[in-house]
């Protein structure tokens, strides 16, 4: 028995180590609009891809919370589970902060995506997209394209820093490229849609009603636009020639594709983001880019610049499969 005990525990010892996946979770919010929606399927879409790449070596969670007091408790039930690397798109910046903080004093490297936390006093990865870069190049390309003293109106998101610096670049933008145009709220006026459907179809309502001719309209985001042109259709108003959304849902890619008259671009700001910060924590348990923003007294900003998609390149950004 003994002799029997001896020749297994050499076996064994002779056998190389099974290594412990690295683990690493995903913490996004719900699915609750079209761009969170995207935000859930590039996640899941991305994990799979790299697990079927990669099989064992690493171990993905993907958790979604309707809320910002849910999302801490998935990022400290991350923690307790034993991640090594945390991808974090905020529900909200303020009441996650505390909970990603006492994260990466656990040793945890954290990758923030899109919105970044309220304390940059400790080191971290924040990967977003380029807020002033959407503005300015949104703002450029319909200023060029309402013509000399063209009237439009135009709509915002939600109170947000990142908000204000969209709206910023465009109207800045639009009175470089064409002085003339009218802003019909007045100055740098804008309407909040909340990046909401029905919100965008209710204020596009009321400027229909206020103003008799509106020659186009800005309204940031390409969910609002789908109730801006329902407004308009339900009018039967025929004054409005250019719609703009942003962020580049394939809903509106594809009306670019097929030669729309009113919605004849976007910019984008996508949700495939996730999937870069995903790529990004993966990349650096590779030892593809360096760990040491875990250890920095401030974050590390990493930006995926904005393009402004219209028939001539939007082909090579659809992708059919998403949800959106």
């Amino acid at each position: 028995m003994r002799k029997a005990l001896i020749f297994v525990l050499s076996l064994m010892i002779g056998l190389p180590l099974m290594a412990a996946p690295i683990k690493i979770g995903v913490a996004i919010p719900s699915a609750d609009h079209g761009w969170t929606g995207g935000i859930v399927w590039w996640a899941n879409k991305r994990v799979a891809e790299l697990q079927k790449q990669y099989g064992d070596k690493f171990e993905f969670t993907v958790v979604t919370a309707d809320g910002p007091a849910a999302q801490v408790g998935n990022v400290e039930n991350l923690v307790v589970k034993g991640i090594q690397y945390l991808v974090i798109l905020p529900h909200e910046s303020a009441p996650l902060t505390p909970a990603v903080r006492e994260a990466a004093k656990a040793g945890v490297k954290v990758i923030v995506v899109d919105r970044g936390l309220t304390d940059t006093s400790f080191g971290y990865v924040n990967l977003a997209g380029d807020n002033p870069g959407f503005g300015t190049i949104s703002g450029e390309w319909f200023g060029k394209q309402i013509g000399k003293g063209g009237t439009y109106v135009a709509m915002g998101g939600l109170p947000i820093v990142i908000d204000k610096q969209r709206m910023d670049g465009f109207f800045a933008a639009v009175r470089k490229v064409n002085p003339s145009a009218v802003n019909l709220l007045g100055g740098t006026k804008y309407e909040f849609a909340d990046w909401s459907t029905q919100k965008g179809l209710s204020i596009m309502e009321n400027f229909l009603q206020k103003y008799p001719k509106i020659d186009a309209v800005f309204c940031q985001d390409d969910d609002v636009l789908l109730g801006v042109q329902q407004a308009i259709k339900e009018s039967g108003r025929k004054d409005v020639k250019l719609v703009m959304g942003g962020a580049g849902s394939k809903v509106v890619m594809k009306m670019i594709m097929d030669g729309d008259k009113v919605v004849r671009a976007t910019t984008t700001y996508h949700p495939r983001m996730i999937a870069d910060g995903i790529d990004f924590a993966v990349d650096v348990a590779n030892g593809k880019k360096p760990d040491n923003f875990s250890k920095a007294m401030a974050p590390v900003s990493v930006t995926i610049p904005s393009v402004l998609l219209t028939k001539d390149n939007v082909a090579k950004y659809y992708e059919a499969s998403s949800i959106y």
